[in-house]
């Protein structure tokens, strides 16, 4: 009995290993597809740098909308417009209903922490944050980190009038399962 109790135990971490790694390569394949396409359409730009000019811009969700840069963290990710699964599965996704970046108003990216957001609690106070778009290149420049419990939507302020770029991902970073609280970074433009 314990012999087949062995056997099945086996075969079942097998299998749930077999299923984690298939996930984690399928992932890295859609956010490499979509980073393809976020370098062609940034490249393809009419290479602005920091405008003063209000951006007027209107993706679609699921669109593939540029590319967001992390230079400490040796980090080039696709941004996305959405938040859902879907979205966040391809890359960083761009919270529907919050601004872009040239635009008056906080900008909310998210990611899984471990995928796309690795390392995110690496960064301190001053580390760059660059959002380059098909219409221009924007750096900010990281003010603050907090964690808030996972229902807090009230991170997403959209009365917000000066340009603030926020990072959202799940915390605890080593966390398994569905993590009770979220990591913030607040970042500005100087």
């Amino acid at each position: 009995m314990a012999r087949w109790l062995t056997i099945i135990l086996i075969t079942a971490g097998v299998i749930l290993v077999s299923v984690s790694l298939y996930q984690i390569f399928e992932g890295k394949k859609d956010v490499s597809v979509a980073m393809k396409e976020a370098e062609t359409i940034v490249s393809q730009s009419k290479n602005q740098i920091e405008t003063q000019e209000e951006v007027v811009f209107t993706p679609e969700p699921n669109d593939v909308i540029g590319i967001i840069s992390i230079p400490k963290l040796n980090k080039e990710l696709p941004i996305i417009a959405g938040t859902e699964e879907e979205q966040l599965k391809r890359g960083v996704g761009h919270f529907s209903g919050s601004k872009f970046p040239g635009q008056d108003g906080q900008i909310v990216l998210s990611g899984h922490r471990d995928t796309v957001f690795t390392g995110l609690g690496d960064l301190i106070e001053g580390d760059e944050i660059i959002l380059k778009m098909e219409y221009g290149t924007y750096t900010y420049y990281l003010q603050k980190t907090y964690i808030v419990d996972a229902d807090d939507l009230t991170v997403i302020d959209p009365t917000i009038d000066e340009e603030v770029l926020t990072l959202t991902t799940c915390y605890p970073f080593r966390y398994v399962g569905d993590a009770p609280e979220r990591y913030i970074i607040d970042a500005v433009r100087k």
